[in-house]
């Protein structure tokens, strides 16, 4: 029998899960429990701070639902979700689109369209044309590469939250064309304050954040044989556009629509050209920092 101090009870944890038969799991609980004691040690953290991490922690699974993934958001609002992303970003040996984050509202099976559509289906504002290329790292086009979009409408609002998982706006699923060639019509976005009435919300509320992400565009471009890029056109004009709440804007992503844009392949309204580079694949596993929320929470869902 060990008798127990404040450092030594590190090793006994970290002796008992040594015998982890999965090498990755053994190495990543390894390092979460030296940084967590570290963490306890260094706020001297009390027992009812450990007790209010535990009911936050909780309120944040109970405030998750197959169309609303609070524990995502925890993960944007502290950067884990925008590290994770450069770290992925930095195992590429390309130089590819720089990517963004996949976010909360991303959902699988949005509507297939040809190109030209609009996706504002139900949403009504100033209209927006956006296109541009799908390449590899060296400009050669990729033809009928696949590129998902989706945004907040003209209000600031994703179809999940303005109708619950009940319908979809604001998304759709084109076909590059033989040139690797894409666009598509959608209304301006607006920038948004994300989710305050959660735990997620509170917690950024009391840390006198502003909460609000720039308006975007996101994207999940795919092609055959090629790294899976997720990624996000930022509007250079939005006030929040070097403060984003969730740490998502790099320069290489923002845009300025253009009212006058001669290469545009549909005229009277304004233009965002963007061409993207995928870079080649790199093994397997997915790049995607977020996921549908119904996919996440099988048990809410009935499965």
């Amino acid at each position: 029998m060990q008798n127990l101090d404040e450092r030594s009870v590190t090793a006994a944890v970290l002796d008992q899960m040594a015998q982890t038969r999965d090498k990755r799991l053994r190495e990543v609980m390894a390092s979460l429990v030296r940084h967590l004691h570290d963490l306890a040690r260094e706020v001297k953290l009390t027992p009812q701070e450990w007790l209010s991490a535990i009911a936050f922690l909780t309120r944040t699974g109970q405030a998750c639902t197959p169309s609303r993934q609070e524990f995502i958001l925890l993960s944007d609002v502290l950067g884990l979700s925008a590290l994770v992303n450069l770290v992925h970003d930095g195992s590429g040996v390309e130089q590819k689109t720089e990517s963004s984050l996949l976010g909360p509202f991303y959902r699988q099976n949005a509507p297939a369209m040809g190109l030209g559509d609009t996706i504002a289906k139900k949403a009504g504002g100033a209209e927006l044309l956006v296109y541009g290329r799908v390449t590899d790292t060296r400009g050669t086009s990729l033809p009928r590469a696949t590129v998902q979009v989706w945004q907040t409408d003209a209000e600031g609002q994703y179809d999940l939250q303005k109708y619950r998982g009940e319908a979809m706006d604001m998304r759709g699923n084109f076909s590059c064309d033989d040139e690797g060639r894409f666009y598509f019509r959608t209304v301006r976005p607006l920038g948004y304050l994300i989710p305050m009435d959660g735990p997620v919300g509170r917690l950024v509320a009391a840390q006198n954040r502003h909460g609000y992400r720039p308006a975007h565009i996101h994207f999940l471009i795919g092609a055959q044989g090629h790294r899976e890029l997720v990624t996000a056109l930022y509007l250079a004009d939005d006030a929040h556009i070097d403060s984003d709440t969730v740490f998502g804007v790099s320069k290489a992503l923002v845009v300025t629509p253009r009212d006058d844009d001669p290469q545009a392949p549909l005229k009277g309204m304004p233009a965002i050209r963007y061409d993207f580079r995928l870079g080649g694949a790199a093994g397997e596993g997915s790049g995607r920092v977020g996921a549908d929320p119904s996919q996440i929470a099988p048990a809410l869902a009935g499965e």
